[in-house]
């Protein structure tokens, strides 16, 4: 049994066995998202969102001279639904349609079922590495990924640091904190992270994943658009949190059944991806991504023939995007790409 009497487990091993336990693991058997699930992500909230996606992959094909093949892939791709709208949005593309891979990186089977369901009209291959891709141009679509991968915690007290962990005492979960060595963490992660900081938040599996991708990008050519909630500053803070039924809920509480996530410390990301030398890193707003790609004016031609109600909701659902007191400037649009490829549609 993962969870013994008294263990004590680092933070990141638990949320790990929390949500990806293969059995028990709360992304493992659950279907989390939408109104009847525990949150909604952008692609479920409307179609626009996807179809922005879409045309900004046709543009940046374009910008790299059109190759004539290039993988797009999803990392942890929900429901399957902006897989399932970008490639309907992309049909009316017919030169980029054909010189497209697509590919999602899924680690549920759960989630695969969902995604291979909805997408089953379309020509979509499921992978569990990035080696078995072809080596052409691959831009990368993380929405909602990061914040979903385990994090570390690191405390300062005094001048000792220490490292969260949880112990479960008496059949219910604590957090406890371990002394630890913080030079080992600074040449784990990055030189002098510790500085002007008196806690530390951040992924070891995003390290990971941000390496690969950035090696990739590096020798085949490609970027990586990333899109999640999130903050732009050095400072970091304690940004855990679960979620149940569309509400925070303590992360100790109903294990296994509820979702574990935190927010992005774009600074930090931009940092590593610079150090993993991608030289173009563009950050903005969800709102300010969304409107310069037009989605008001998308919105406006879908809105011409719809009735009163329709119309109405469409554009709901679109405030709930670019709106400032929701998802416009809580969540944050990162792209990273080779200096050569400057880029900045959307940005």
């Amino acid at each position: 049994m993962f969870f013994k009497e008294n263990k004590i487990i680092p933070l990141d091993k638990f949320i790990n066995e929390a949500l990806y336990n293969e059995s028990k693991g709360y992304y493992m058997k659950n279907n989390p998202f939408g109104y009847n699930g525990d949150y909604i992500t952008a692609p479920n909230i409307s179609i626009l969102f996807s179809e922005m996606i879409a045309i900004w992959l046709v543009a940046f094909w374009e910008k790299l001279n059109s190759p004539k093949k290039i993988n797009i892939v999803e990392l942890g791709a929900g429901n399957g639904e902006m897989m399932y709208q970008i490639n309907k949005s992309v049909e009316k593309f017919k030169f980029f349609n054909s010189a497209t891979n697509f590919f999602i990186f899924e680690k549920s089977k759960n989630l695969k079922n969902l995604q291979k369901e909805k997408n089953n009209y379309f020509n979509v291959k499921w992978i569990d590495d990035f080696k078995s891709m072809p080596k052409v141009p691959t831009v990368f679509i993380a929405n909602e990924f990061f914040d979903a991968l385990p994090i570390k915690q690191f405390k300062k007290i005094g001048k000792v640091w220490f490292e969260r962990c949880i112990r479960k005492k008496k059949q219910k979960f604590e957090f406890c904190f371990k002394k630890t060595n913080v030079s080992s963490l600074e040449k784990k992660i990055e030189k002098k992270i510790t500085k002007n900081q008196n806690f530390i938040e951040y992924s070891p599996l995003s390290l990971k994943f941000l390496k690969s991708i950035s090696e990739i990008i590096n020798k085949n050519n490609g970027a990586m658009l990333m899109i999640d909630y999130g903050y732009n500053r050095e400072k970091m803070f304690d940004t855990l949190i679960g979620y149940k039924k569309h509400r925070k809920i303590n992360i100790l509480d109903n294990v296994y059944n509820s979702d574990i996530t935190h927010f992005i410390n774009f600074n930090f990301y931009k940092r590593v991806l610079n150090k993993f030398n991608l030289d173009c890193i563009n950050l903005t707003s969800q709102r300010n991504f969304l409107i310069k790609m037009g989605v008001q004016e998308r919105a406006e031609i879908l809105s011409k023939n719809l009735s009163f109600s329709k119309k109405a909701d469409l554009y709901l659902r679109l405030q709930r995007l670019i709106n400032k007191t929701q998802m416009g400037e809580l969540f944050k649009v990162l792209m990273a790409t080779r200096k050569k490829n400057f880029f900045n549609l959307g940005f």
